[in-house]
C-alpha cells in the first residue's frame, strides 16, 4: 500500500474524471443503442436478459456494491501481510460459487425469462433467452471485479476502478457499428460480455502490483479475517440483492404494458444514472474509508459530523441537478437520443419517465450514503431488513400506480421507496449513533431544497419563453435552448444559496480554483 494516503478531494478529483470519462461512454452506448434499435422489442429483449446477470455485474463489481464496501471496511483494518492471503481466500470461495451459479442460470435460461417477462410476446422471450446464455459468466466475473476493485481502493488505487467501466461501453458500441447488421441484436449480449472480460483482465496486474493478492487458489477458511469479512458480506450482498427483485418486480409490471416500456425505462434510468453515478463515486468512494476509520464509539462524534457533511454535498449535487434535469427533461432526451429510429413519441415517454426519477435523485443517492455508514459499522443486517420491506412497498407501489400513470409509475414506485428506505434507516442510524445533528442538517437541507425548486421554475420558465420564439425543432436550436436554460437555473440556485453560507460549497468551489487559470482565481 502507499505510505502517504490522499486527501478526501485529491481522491474525489480522481475518481471524478474518470468516472467522468466512463459514463460519457456508456451515454454514447445508449445512443448508439437507442438509434439502431429504438424503444422496442429488441431493446425489450436485451432489458430482460440483462436483469440478473447484468445485475450482478453492478451490485457485485460494481464500485460502491458489497463487495466493494465489505472489502475496504476489512482490509483497511488489517496488516499488509495478511493482506494478500484474505483477498486470495475471498477470490478463491466467491469464484467457486459464483460459477456454479453461472452454470444453473445458463440451464434455466428459459424459466427465468418468463419469471422475469411473463406478459412479453414468445418472440420476446425467445431473443431474452438467447442473450441471458450469452450474458451469464457475468455472474463469476461480477464477483471477481468488485473484490479487485475494493482491493484497489484499500491500496489508494483510485483511476483504474473508476475508468475501467469505460471498457464495457466500448465493446457493445464496436459490436453495434460493426457486427449489428449481420447479427442482429444479440451483438448487444456479446459487447457486455466482452466489456466484463475486459474489465477483469485490466485490474490483474494492478492488484498483484499492489501486493493484494494473485490467482492463486487459497483455502484458509478459518482466517479470523476471512470470517470477518464472509459475516459482513454476506448480509450486505443479501440485502443489495434484494435490489434485483426490486428490479424484477418493475419488469414483471414493465412486461404488462405496451411494447416499449422496459426500454423506455432503460433509456431514462441511464440518463439520471450518468450524473448520479459521477457523482455518487465523488461522495461515496471517498467517504468511506472514512466512515470506517470512525467506527468505534469513541469516534462517534467525528462520525456524525462526517455523515452531515456527506449528506449536504449529497444534497448540494442531487437536488439542483434534479430540479434541472426534471425542468428539461423533454429537450434533453431529444437531444440525447431522438434520431434514426428513436422518435418524438419515444422521447415524450421517456421524458415523462426521467422527470420523476429526477424529483427523488436526493433520496436515491442518501439512502446509499446511510447504509455506507452501516456497513462501515459492520451492520449489514438492518440494511437487508429495510430491503426487504422495501419490496413489498415497491410491489405495492407498482401495482397502484401503474394502473393510473402506467409506464410512469415504474419510476414513482422507485423514487416511494427510495424515500421511505432513506427515511427509515436515519431513523435507525439516529438511535444508534446516540442522535444526529439534525439542527445543523435539516436547515441546510431545506435552504437547498427551495432553491433547486425555484430554481428548477426559473429554468422551466425560461425553456418555454425561448420556444415560443424560436421554436424547438432543430438539433442547434434545443441544444442553445438547454444550454440558456440551464444557465438561468445554476444562476438562479447560486444565487439563493449563496447567502447560507455553507462550508461545502466553499469546499467545492476551492477545488474548482485549483482548475482555472491563476488570474481568473
Amino acid at each position: 500500500m502507499q505510505k502517504k494516503s490522499r486527501s478526501l478531494a485529491h481522491i474525489a478529483t480522481i475518481v471524478a474524471v474518470a468516472t467522468l470519462l466512463s459514463k460519457v461512454a456508456g451515454l454514447v452506448r445508449q445512443q448508439a443503442i437507442a438509434a439502431e434499435f429504438g424503444v422496442g422489442a429488441a431493446v425489450d429483449a436485451y432489458s430482460y436478459a440483462y436483469v440478473i446477470p447484468g445485475f450482478l455485474f453492478v451490485l457485485l463489481g460494481g464500485i460502491n456494491g458489497p463487495f466493494h464496501s465489505s472489502i475496504i471496511s476489512v482490509v483497511l483494518k488489517q496488516p499488509p501481510e495478511k493482506a494478500a492471503p484474505l483477498v486470495e481466500t475471498i477470490t478463491t470461495v466467491v469464484g467457486v460459487l459464483l460459477l456454479v451459479l453461472t452454470a444453473i442460470l445458463m440451464v434455466l435460461a428459459e424459466p427465468l425469462i418468463q419469471l422475469i417477462a411473463p406478459g412479453a410476446s414468445p418472440e420476446i422471450q425467445a431473443l431474452a433467452a438467447e442473450q441471458f446464455r450469452i450474458m451469464a459468466p457475468l455472474a463469476v466475473l461480477s464477483g471477481l471485479i468488485g473484490i479487485g476493485f475494493g482491493t484497489l481502493n484499500a491500496a489508494d488505487q483510485y483511476w483504474l476502478p473508476s475508468i475501467s467501466p469505460l471498457l464495457s461501453s466500448l465493446a457493445v458500441i464496436i459490436g453495434i457499428w460493426f457486427f449489428a447488421d449481420e447479427f442482429g441484436p444479440v451483438v448487444l449480449a456479446w459487447g457486455t460480455l466482452v466489456g466484463g472480460i475486459l474489465q477483469w483482465l485490466v485490474q490483474i496486474p494492478a492488484q498483484w502490483q499492489a501486493g493484494m493478492g494473485t490467482l492463486r487458489l487459497r483455502f484458509d477458511f478459518n482466517r479470523p479475517e476471512v470470517r470477518e469479512l464472509i459475516q459482513l458480506m454476506g448480509p450486505a450482498t443479501l440485502s443489495s440483492g434484494m435490489l434485483l427483485i426490486s428490479v424484477y418486480i418493475s419488469l414483471f409490471f414493465a412486461s404488462q404494458l405496451p411494447v416499449g416500456a422496459a426500454s423506455a425505462l432503460s433509456y431514462s434510468q441511464l440518463l439520471f444514472l450518468t450524473p448520479l453515478g459521477i457523482l455518487s463515486n465523488v461522495i461515496l468512494v471517498p467517504y468511506m474509508p472514512i466512515f470506517s476509520k470512525l467506527a468505534q464509539p469513541e469516534h462517534w462524534p467525528h462520525l456524525k459530523e462526517r455523515i452531515r457533511q456527506s449528506l449536504v454535498l449529497t444534497a448540494l449535487s442531487m437536488m439542483p441537478l434534479g430540479g434541472l434535469m426534471a425542468a428539461l427533461a423533454l429537450p434533453a432526451v431529444r437531444v440525447v437520443y431522438e434520431r434514426r429510429a428513436f422518435d418524438f413519441q419515444a422521447s415524450q415517454l421517456v421524458a415523462a419517465l426521467l422527470l420523476v426519477y429526477a424529483i427523488g435523485m436526493f433520496f436515491y443517492l442518501a439512502r446509499d450514503v446511510i447504509v455506507r455508514v452501516f456497513y462501515a459499522l459492520e451492520d449489514g443486517r438492518t440494511p437487508l431488513y429495510i430491503t426487504l420491506w422495501g419490496l413489498g412497498f415497491n410491489a405495492l407501489f407498482c401495482f397502484f400506480f401503474t394502473q393510473v400513470f402506467g409506464a410512469v409509475g415504474l419510476a414513482m414506485a422507485t423514487v416511494g421507496v427510495n424515500t421511505v428506505s432513506f427515511i427509515a434507516l436515519t431513523w435507525i442510524l439516529h438511535r444508534r449513533l446516540g442522535g444526529l445533528p439534525w439542527g445543523q442538517l435539516i436547515v441546510p437541507l431545506a435552504g437547498i431544497a427551495l432553491a433547486s425548486v425555484l430554481a428548477g421554475g426559473a429554468g422551466w420558465g425560461a425553456l418555454k419563453g425561448l420556444e415560443l420564439l424560436w421554436g424547438r425543432e432543430g438539433l442547434g436550436v434545443q441544444l442553445l435552448q438547454l444550454a440558456i436554460a440551464g444557465s438561468v437555473n445554476l444562476i438562479v440556485f447560486a444565487a439563493i444559496i449563496s447567502p447560507l453560507n455553507l462550508p461545502e460549497v466553499e469546499f467545492f468551489l476551492s477545488k474548482v480554483r485549483r482548475f482555472l487559470p491563476k488570474r481568473y482565481q
